[in-house]
């Protein structure tokens, strides 16, 4: 028997009383009946309790102490919670009585203690709440705890969020410290649930505010209204100005009537102007303004006496190949194009005779105010050339001038400067077969030449070259007849012929290919030098053919007549002897 069947039957015998009568529960529990259903009810309520608390449910709690580290926190649990006052540095105004977020951290350690999390609960409504902004868009104030690699680190609502740099303002910024404390109003532009990253930007706000305030300038836009603006951005092309959150171009040839090489040089950065509307489009958001439109156009205060003729004076400010233009007056430009700046007629760069920034004179030569061009002329300050020119150049005369440049068809020769003549390619030589003038003489040389024909109202002289010596034709003519026999060397041997040359240098005799033909029936080759027959001379055309084979062809015709002339002969001869004979036959017979 055991234990406590021995003590339970002690009890039954004391009592007096039969075992199932007997309150077993109360005898185990040593409290009545009473006792023991309060006892339930406390246990059922704290069951209930314990099972309701979980660690991700955020819980409303009451500061009911402080200690020096810890604040002890009520939450209805069976016990008290610690939080440590590390989670309450952002509040240092914490005290007993105070209403706190919390989260349970730990149910309860080895002494049986309840800790409970302050920063977790904080956080985790924190991101409950920047969600709820992301999505709805709302501002958000955020203390900007320091600087971090290309940006900042803002508290929002507990959080650390990073603010980029280029999101700090719409200006860029250098001194990124100068935020650093301070509290400033954010927009929750990106969130990363899975990284817990949120992004915020301050630059939003400020653009937000800019189209508010565009919106209501480009309303009250009009052309030709004159506005203050002040210089944002200067390009090449042109200058960006702002007038109060909506930005206009003046370009850089609206900037001045004079011309302006770069906007540099009339506006820097910062600067205050007074612009005009001049154009924008439907939505207003390409503005096109002016500056130089507010003052008077130069043409308007032009010279009314100036006219074409005239001689004014100006400075070159551009330069380019066909001319340059002169500003007369300022922002009055003129042209003088390369083609008046010298009387020559080969024409070179403008950059030849002036460079930017010379101070010329000119001739005006055309003048229109409405249109508002000139033209002016550099050479009319000189005497023309071709005046008086048949006294300088008279026909047969002889000059030496420069080669200027080749045509196909001939050379220009520059007497002097405004005086070209012309030698055509058949007047370059009275020998050699020229096929481009660049094969007889090179640019910048010096060439004698003799005035062959003189055009005053067409401004043309004819040149030419090989008149200054006699047509060695004429004498060729005699010497070079046709039938005649002369050695030559065959400088060039191709498939139609070959190139002769005789003694002299300056005949080039043709041989045609079949021509070439030697008696033993070879040909003849190249650098070969041989006799060759002359069959045809052309005075007109220069030009001389010639044979080889011609030479021995001819003897063989000769012999083989002289040989039939013979052979005929000897024929004759003996038929006559046979003639002879039989006469003498006849005789004999009859004078038998």
């Amino acid at each position: 028997m055991s234990e406590k069947t021995k003590q339970q039957e002690e009890v039954l015998m004391n009592q007096n009383v039969s075992p199932e009568e007997f309150d077993w529960d109360s005898f185990e529990s040593g409290l009545n009946a009473e006792d023991r259903n309060e006892k339930q009810e406390l246990e059922a309520i704290y069951k209930g309790s314990l099972n309701d608390l979980t660690e991700d449910d955020v819980i409303i709690g009451k500061v009911v102490r402080m200690t020096d580290k810890e604040a002890i926190v009520d939450i209805d649990f069976k016990s008290e919670g610690v939080i440590s006052l590390n989670e309450f540095r952002y509040n240092p105004n914490l005290k007993v009585g105070d209403e706190v977020e919390v989260m349970v951290d730990k149910r309860e350690d080895k002494t049986g203690q309840l800790h409970l999390s302050h920063k977790k609960a904080r956080m985790l409504k924190a991101w409950d709440r920047v969600n709820q902004f992301h999505e709805s868009g709302e501002v958000v104030n955020g203390f900007v705890k320091s600087r971090t690699k290309g940006g900042m680190i803002v508290d929002v609502f507990g959080i650390e969020a990073f603010l980029p740099g280029s999101q700090i303002d719409v200006k860029p910024i250098k001194d990124y410290d100068q935020f650093v404390g301070k509290t400033m109003e954010f927009k929750v532009v990106k969130i990363n649930p899975e990284f817990k990253n949120v992004v915020v930007s301050h630059k939003a706000l400020i653009e937000a505010d800019i189209e508010d305030q565009k919106r209501e300038i480009i309303s009250q836009l009009e052309k030709g209204q004159v506005l203050e603006g002040t210089v944002k951005n200067i390009t090449s092309y042109g200058v960006f100005i702002d007038l109060g959150g909506v930005d206009g171009l003046v370009h850089i040839t609206d900037l001045s009537w004079s011309r302006v090489n770069h906007p540099s040089e009339i506006l820097e950065d910062g600067q205050t102007v007074k612009v005009v509307i001049l154009d924008f489009d439907e939505d207003k958001t390409r503005i096109q303004l002016g500056m130089k439109q507010l003052e008077a156009h130069p043409w308007d205060a032009l010279d009314e006496n100036l006219k074409v003729g005239d001689k004014i004076k100006g400075k070159v400010v551009v330069l380019a190949d066909y001319g340059a233009f002169v500003e007369v007056a300022p922002g009055v430009e003129g042209l003088i194009h390369v083609s008046e700046m010298s009387w020559s007629t080969h024409l070179r760069s403008a950059g030849d005779f002036v460079k930017v920034g010379d101070e010329v004179e000119a001739q005006v030569l055309t003048l229109d105010k409405e249109e508002r061009k000139i033209s002016l002329g550099m050479k009319q300050l000189t005497q023309d050339p071709w005046t008086n020119i048949q006294d300088k150049y008279p026909v047969d005369s002889k000059h030496t001038g420069t080669v200027r440049n080749f045509t196909n068809f001939g050379v220009f020769v520059e007497l002097e400067e405004g005086i070209d003549g012309l030698i055509y390619i058949s007047d370059l030589s009275w020998t050699k077969k020229i096929k481009h003038p660049s094969e007889f003489c090179n640019v910048g040389e010096k060439m004698d030449v003799v005035v062959l024909e003189l055009d005053v109202d067409a401004r043309r002289l004819s040149l030419g070259h090989k008149q200054l010596t006699e047509n060695p034709w004429d004498k060729f003519e005699t010497k070079y007849a046709e039938g005649t026999v002369h050695t030559g060397v065959a400088t060039e041997v191709f498939d139609k012929g070959a190139q002769v040359k005789f003694e002299d240098a300056e005949i080039e005799a043709f041989c045609p290919s079949r021509l070439l033909e030697k008696e033993d029936g070879s040909k003849v080759k190249k650098g070969e030098e041989t006799e060759f027959k002359v069959i045809e001379f052309n005075k007109e055309f220069k030009r001389v053919v010639v044979s080889h084979t011609g030479l021995f062809r001819e003897e063989e015709k000769k012999n083989m007549k002289e040989a039939a002339a013979k052979s005929t002969a000897e024929e004759k001869t003996t038929l006559g002897d046979i003639d002879a004979l039989a006469e003498l036959k006849k005789k004999m017979e009859g004078g038998k």
